[in-house]
């Protein structure tokens, strides 16, 4: 085996966003694209010899040849091991359990996260640093930087290397280690959560459907739900992961998971619905007639994590995402905890779960997650809910309705408009920046503005400063709306805009949210004119 350097050039358009560097997959089969973004990681990490690395993926199209190329250069810089998951194929969240267990020094994982796969769909990769978590900024500045001057690349000349043998092998002088994808993730789970709990749960004839949507958590939920806790053969569905997901979109919300959702509606509707996303770390929990929003989800573990035995003796604060609704805020402030509000970006929860400041953190788009691992985590939400409705002996919605009860409703719903215009999109944004000096005591749609600004964070741990992480308009009685665009797609623009109210009247807890958000939707329409920039009449997505 021999040692290629390749000349190159750099590529426009390799900076990574919140979650590493996404594009449609035939971009990054093209020549140099992947090799290029891969040296540029190695080299933004000050190199990698001697150095071992975690690698695996969602299993999308190009999953397996990518990673052969990832290993043929990781072979070249040096390395001297890298720990695969069997097939290729590791979930976001055991990628991360498996960096802190084996003390690697990080790992590339490959996935879009929740967009839909195939050749003419999404492809991603990220690099994760030591901790398990997402490369924080500097790391990320300093991989973006390489992107911009890199002039080659080094690769190993290599045939077929075999993904699918569990055992260990090697590539020139660096060893490969094929390891089961589930067990250790397993392992972990099963020291969070009372098992024996869980399974008498299901001996006593609670039902769960959890859609895997074809994606990367159905061996695991298999492995955990059927195997280890005795559910019924057949409780997850869609178990095989499939390189274009079946010719779905693997984002676990009412709109994508609507077969599941019809299922939990239907008559005889199973107790528990769940579903998880792509490369495993979105979750959707869903109650017999009883859809639970990401916002109210974090809430609800929040307050009653203690149930399980990883979390018996408290949380030391939880964090959530700026635009994710402030429910888990009311909670933390009754149990005297401290409560973070953070730009969007796991990566950011990242300082405050390693400083020990924060035990569990979530996102309004459906990740939550803890100090277990360093990245959100789908499976884990749903053993965490199972594992509080088999102590409290609760339904869902009387899970539900005893929080808002306690704690009054924050009425929360996210509207994407999605692939918009660029220019448009960033218009709109401009337009919103130049009125935020002024809108503060305007009547907007019937609304008086409280407040009007553009969020910034401050870490409390390392001092680092974020901005422009998004623009929020607060109004009186406690509804604001936040517009952000996101940075999760590959084509055009999304623009989020983010619609809270919070409501105490104990005979107004029950209402539909779209109906009583109505006066925030006709307010943030109205400041924004997303008709008239966009051109859009609705939004593609309500969740």
């Amino acid at each position: 085996m021999t040692t290629q350097i390749v000349s190159t050039s750099p590529i426009e358009g390799q900076k990574p966003g919140t979650s590493g560097l996404r594009k449609k997959t035939k971009v990054f089969m093209q020549p140099h694209y992947l090799e290029n973004y891969v040296q540029a990681i190695f080299d933004g990490i000050d190199g990698i010899a001697g150095k071992t690395l975690v690698v695996g993926g969602d299993g999308r199209y190009f999953n397996d040849k990518a990673i052969g190329t990832i290993l043929r250069m990781a072979a070249a810089n040096g390395a001297a091991k890298c720990i695969v998951g069997q097939g290729g194929l590791l979930s976001t969240p055991a990628a991360s359990n498996l960096i802190r267990k084996r003390g690697a020094d990080g790992g590339l994982i490959l996935s879009a996260s929740h967009n839909p796969g195939g050749p003419d769909e999404d492809f991603g990769l990220k690099y994760n640093g030591p901790n398990g978590g997402p490369a924080n900024e500097a790391v990320t500045e300093k991989i973006f930087a390489r992107t911009k001057a890199i002039e080659a690349y080094k690769i190993t000349e290599a045939g077929h290397i075999d993904l699918e043998t569990i055992g260990t092998a090697s590539l020139a002088d660096m060893a490969i280690e094929i390891v089961d994808p589930v067990a250790d993730y397993a392992e972990l789970m099963e020291s969070l959560f009372d098992f024996a709990a869980i399974s008498q749960l299901f001996e006593s004839g609670f039902t769960v459907c959890f859609d895997a949507m074809h994606a990367i958590t159905g061996p695991y939920a298999k492995a955990i739900l059927e195997d280890r806790l005795g559910a019924p053969a057949g409780t997850v569905r869609n178990g095989t992961p499939l390189p274009d997901f079946g010719g779905g979109h693997p984002d676990p919300n009412p709109v994508w998971a609507k077969e599941l959702m019809q299922t939990m509606y239907g008559d005889d509707a199973p107790d528990f619905g769940a579903a998880s996303d792509g490369d495993g770390d979105r979750n959707m929990i869903v109650g017999s007639h009883c859809y639970v929003s990401p916002s109210d989800s974090l809430a609800v573990l929040t307050d009653l994590a203690h149930r399980a035995p990883g979390y018996a003796t408290g949380l030391a604060g939880v964090a959530r995402s700026m635009p994710t609704s402030a429910a888990a805020d009311r909670v933390a402030e009754a149990k005297g905890i401290a409560a973070f509000e953070t730009p969007t970006g796991w990566k950011f929860f990242g300082n405050l779960l390693d400083a020990g400041r924060a035990t569990i953190c979530g996102e309004e788009s459906a990740g939550t997650g803890s100090n277990h691992v360093r990245e959100k985590d789908g499976l884990w939400a749903v053993l965490l809910w199972l594992n509080i409705l088999a102590v409290t002996q609760k339904s869902v919605l009387q899970t539900m309705a005893d929080h808002w009860k306690k704690y009054g409703r924050n009425y929360y719903s996210r509207h994407d408009y999605e692939a918009v215009d660029a220019d448009a999109a960033n218009g709109l944004m401009d337009a919103l920046r130049g009125q935020l000096d002024t809108l503060a005591g305007q009547e907007i749609a019937g609304l008086k503005v409280t407040s009007a600004d553009e969020f910034s964070y401050n870490d409390p741990v390392d001092g680092s400063v974020s901005t422009g992480q998004g623009i929020r308009i607060g109004f009186e009685g406690g509804g604001r709306v936040v517009f952000r665009l996101s940075g999760t797609g590959t084509a055009g623009a999304t623009l989020r805009v983010y619609l809270e109210r919070l409501e105490t009247r104990p005979d107004h807890l029950d209402h539909d949210p779209q109906t009583a958000l109505a006066p925030i939707i006709a307010a943030a329409q109205e400041v924004a004119d997303i008709h008239g920039r966009t051109g859009r009449g609705a939004p593609d997505v309500i969740t």
